[in-house]
């Protein structure tokens, strides 16, 4: 990741964000003791204290968001370095978020669960905390996005090693909103698996807005970059349904994704008179409709901007910018064809027919009275029209720059206002060029222009597959056996003695490999090896990687010395699942699940009172490493058949559901 004391124009926005998140933090506690005073308290001078605190609060709380808006329009920071004279592009800010202390909880588990030295994994958790401190800051280009993406595909690595389905580890992932700067506080994963997809989509835009747009490679590669942003974000809503945060909302995600492919459609027509548009004809005709595509596109984001529950956290500078651009482009439009009108008149040389279906195109009606071939033909009626154009031309660029002027923070863009300008006073100079005496007899109402592209935006979904990733717990086995569904034994120890050069069983399977037709009357079975036991180290050496025949060549090398086998059995998981839970939910979208002793209530004699229990609930953290430590150690298993596995109530926990 980038150097997180760097002074960039980008690392102060986010340490500018970090820092309103903590006052929103602290306010946001202040309100919510507040509120409770007020409910619990009877006392009305006390009451009215309590309320002026609120106001006080609710003020505060409405500055900060302001701040944040602020932060997010800060849309000059992101763009190309170069001069440029184009309206800035729109990026997400990256979600912040507080450590998190991997070391004790995954060395818990390790010893818990895998029945395995903890200090082995140092490393490997070092690392894993390394990653995800990196991934705060990533790098503006495509190495940050293979960052983000290898620590995303981490996680599942985690999540099946360390996350069971039925109980938290004790690790709280803390996110904040992008938009309101609301915590999000989980012991669930998945809440950090859809930040970090958040993220980067996020980056994705940052991207984008950091290409040159004076280049066609740059518009391009800025095309591609929102392209794919809303492609993750899309893929981000469709994965994670129930995300607790407002950014990471369906409703919110759907703006998104339409913002993201209004820029890319914004950069398709950039790109498409980049290198100059011709005064000619069939040109201006393609170029109405490409801009008048644009229009309608950000007309459509500014609508779903304005809906519920979208409003209330979408920054009010983005609909509003939204609301220009929509306004900008078509004016553009009817500045393009006002142009072909006035300046085009129809020659003896020239194709009539062509133009007539050309220009047909583009109304999905005419003024009445007016004829398409009429207009081409005679010269009053297409100044006429001409000029009716224009005039919503400079009605849509006026409008533009009200809306401009009414927004504080679009107000201090220099260059959104720059642009706004200037094609304004080109609307305004070709009018006046046009003859005015008649004016007062022109009734002619310029049509809507009918929108239209051969280029189609759509999304490019996130591929992850191009980023190779490694396991950073390799060392355990592999995984579709040593996960955190799966409980087993503490491993054995079988001595075992040859018998007239064979071993009394066979095995089966990939790795680990599995003990197969055990002779009930051989040594192993006599030393306490069972049928369907996973083998994981042969004379000391590790074997949890190995396939059958390389654990044969390790047997047959040790000859007829005695030799160790370390031996592990699958456990019943249903059976080795505690009973009852507490989950303890309050204020904001937070989660704590605790599991409790469950009371065997088959044993105990109703007439009796049963022996209150110690619960897991009164732990504290002093005491912490050492009950983690011991609870529910593996044990060998007396009998050799496999327990048929009982339905829990645990599997029928959804555990994406369980984000709320």
């Amino acid at each position: 990741g980038c150097n997180p004391l760097a002074e960039t124009g980008r690392s102060k926005l986010q340490n500018q964000r970090a820092a309103l998140n903590q006052q929103i933090l602290r306010a946001v506690r202040m309100r919510a003791g507040a509120e409770n005073l007020l409910r619990a308290t009877t006392n009305n001078k006390v009451r009215e204290q309590v309320l002026l605190e609120l106001s006080f609060v609710n003020s505060d709380l409405q500055i900060l968001k302001e701040e944040l808006e602020g932060l997010n329009i800060s849309v000059e920071v992101y763009q190309n370095a170069e001069e440029t004279f184009s309206i800035p592009l729109v990026p997400l800010g990256l979600k912040e978020t507080k450590d998190v202390d991997f070391t004790l909880p995954l060395k818990d588990f390790i010893l818990e669960h895998y029945s395995q030295d903890s200090s082995e994994y140092e490393d490997e958790i070092a690392d894993l905390m390394d990653l995800r401190q990196a991934c705060r800051t990533p790098s503006r280009d495509e190495a940050g996005i293979d960052m983000l993406i290898s620590y995303f595909l981490q996680l599942g690595y985690v999540e099946n090693r360390f996350f069971p389905p039925t109980r938290h580890i004790g690790v709280l992932f803390t996110w904040y909103d992008s938009f309101t700067g609301v915590p999000v506080c989980q012991q669930n994963l998945l809440l950090e698996k859809a930040s970090v997809l958040f993220n980067i989509g996020a980056l994705y835009t940052q991207i984008g807005t950091r290409c040159n747009r004076q280049t066609q490679d740059g518009l391009e590669n800025a095309v591609n970059a929102f392209q794919k942003a809303a492609g993750v974000l899309i893929y981000l809503k469709e994965t994670f349904t129930h995300t607790p945060s407002y950014d990471m909302s369906p409703a919110m995600l759907n703006v998104l994704v339409k913002m993201m492919l209004a820029q890319a459609r914004e950069c398709v027509f950039e790109q498409i008179g980049l290198s100059g548009i011709r005064n000619e004809f069939f040109t201006l005709v393609k170029m109405t409709q490409e801009v008048a595509k644009v229009g309608e596109v950000y007309m459509l984001v500014n609508t779903a901007m304005n809906q519920e529950p979208v409003k209330e956290n979408i920054p009010y500078s983005w609909s509003k910018l939204a609301q220009i651009k929509s306004d900008h482009y078509k004016a553009l439009a009817h500045y393009f064809i006002a142009t072909i009108l006035c300046d085009h008149e129809l020659q003896p040389s020239d194709d009539e027919d062509q133009q007539e279906k050309a220009l047909s195109q583009l109304y999905d009606y005419v003024p009445e009275g007016l004829m398409v071939l009429a207009v081409l033909k005679d010269k009053v009626q297409r100044k006429q029209l001409g000029k009716a154009h224009l005039r919503k031309a400079i009605v849509y660029h006026e409008e533009a720059l009200r809306v401009c002027g009414l927004c504080k923070k679009l107000r201090n863009i220099e260059v959104l206002q720059e642009v706004l300008t200037a094609a304004h006073k080109r609307s305004l100079l070709k009018y006046a060029q046009q003859e005015t005496e008649d004016d007062f007899l022109s009734l002619i109402q310029a049509p809507d222009i009918l929108p239209k592209t051969e280029h189609k935006i759509e999304t490019i979904a996130p591929q992850f597959s191009k980023v190779k990733v490694k396991d950073f717990f390799h060392k355990l086995g592999p995984l579709t056996v040593f996960s955190a569904k799966q409980r087993w034994t503490a491993p054995r120890t079988i001595h075992l003695h040859h018998e007239a050069g064979e071993l009394g069983f066979s095995l089966k399977g990939g790795s680990p490999v599995q003990i197969y037709c055990l002779d009930p009357v051989c040594s192993a079975a006599s030393a306490g090896l069972k049928e369907g036991d996973y083998i994981v180290s042969v004379g000391g050496m590790d074997c949890k990687w190995l396939g059958v025949n390389e654990v044969l060549e390790k047997l047959k090398s040790m000859g007829k010395q005695p030799m160790e086998l370390e031996v592990i059995s699958c456990q019943d998981t249903a059976a080795s699942l505690h009973s009852k839970s507490a989950t303890y939910s309050m204020g904001m979208q937070k989660t704590y699940s605790l599991i409790c002793l469950a009371m065997d209530e088959d044993k105990i004699d109703q007439t009796k009172k049963a022996p209150l229990k110690l619960p897991f609930l009164s732990w504290g953290t002093k005491n912490r490493q050492k009950a983690a430590s011991t609870l529910c150690l593996p044990s060998a298993v007396a009998g050799s058949s496999q327990i048929k596995k009982k339905l829990s109530p645990f599997t029928l926990l959804n555990t994406e559901s369980s984000l709320y």
